[in-house]
């Protein structure tokens, strides 16, 4: 009987559809992240009469024939790019990017990955890092004595000081885009890893070539639409009992089976 093993791969995409939306749900407060989507396509199909074939009986062409379907499977699981809403900090080093772009930090192996999170500190040496510590590219120390810094949209970062009139300028953020952004590998803490679907990393100034520029004192927050993402968990939740059903169904289309005599 095809109808268990067709339902329980339903059942289990259901499942997986459920496990992408709690995540989504649980990072609905997470700077930067952009919701997710499970999406899903169908398994191979038993020709058991092909279409166009000649019927035995008479010559003549069947025009669909018998295809039967086995169930469902995970194609991906993909990225919505949409841009999230900014909130004010006020922050002299909380930034939001206002397009495309990710800010590039330098990973302890070396590395470098990628990231939508503008909420940067100082290290004890006054150089602008993530929250996790991770060094922003390019590096930028922010002197001791700076009364305050200013970042216009173009990334251009300048110090301000009680002694002088004129600010300093200290250097000058990038951004890095991406052919295909939706390739980008996930790691966790807010970070990408360029892969070869993704395709290398464009690293310019902010404002050109497509990417977006730098809004300083504005954090952008997730993209998770708490109403849609219930809305598909209340439609994964039926589809998991209408799949339960199925099986149930099946299994007692199997005990009359048994029990004929």
């Amino acid at each position: 009987m095809r109808a268990l093993k067709i339902a329980a791969t339903g059942m289990s995409a259901q499942q997986m559809r459920v496990e992408v939306i709690s995540n989504n749900l649980a990072n609905m407060n997470t700077t930067g992240y952009n919701a997710r989507r499970a999406e899903f396509s169908d398994l191979h199909y038993q020709q058991l009469t092909r279409a166009g074939s000649i019927n035995s009986s008479n010559g003549t062409v069947l025009p669909t024939g018998i295809q039967l379907g086995l169930g469902v499977r995970p194609s991906s699981v993909t990225v919505n790019l949409s841009q999230g809403s900014l909130s004010p900090t006020n922050g002299d080093l909380d930034f939001a990017i206002e397009g495309q772009g990710y800010f590039e930090v330098t990973l302890p192996s070396g590395l470098s990955a990628y990231t939508r999170d503008g909420a940067l500190k100082r290290s004890a040496d006054g150089l602008v890092v993530t929250s996790d510590g991770h060094p922003v590219v390019p590096d930028i120390v922010v002197p001791s004595d700076a009364r305050s810094i200013s970042t216009n949209a173009e990334g251009e970062v300048y110090a301000y000081f009680s002694d002088r009139v004129e600010p300093e300028l200290l250097g000058q953020f990038t951004l890095a885009g991406f052919a295909n952004a939706k390739g980008l590998e996930a790691m966790g803490n807010n970070l990408f890893l360029e892969t070869s679907a993704s395709g290398s990393a464009l690293v310019t100034t902010p404002g050109s070539d497509g990417l977006g520029t730098l809004r300083q004192g504005y954090l952008e927050d997730s993209s998770v639409d708490a109403v849609r993402e219930v809305t598909e968990l209340i439609e994964a939740q039926r589809g998991y009992e209408l799949n339960a059903k199925v099986i149930t169904a099946a299994d007692q289309m199997l005990a009359a089976t048994t029990q004929v005599r």
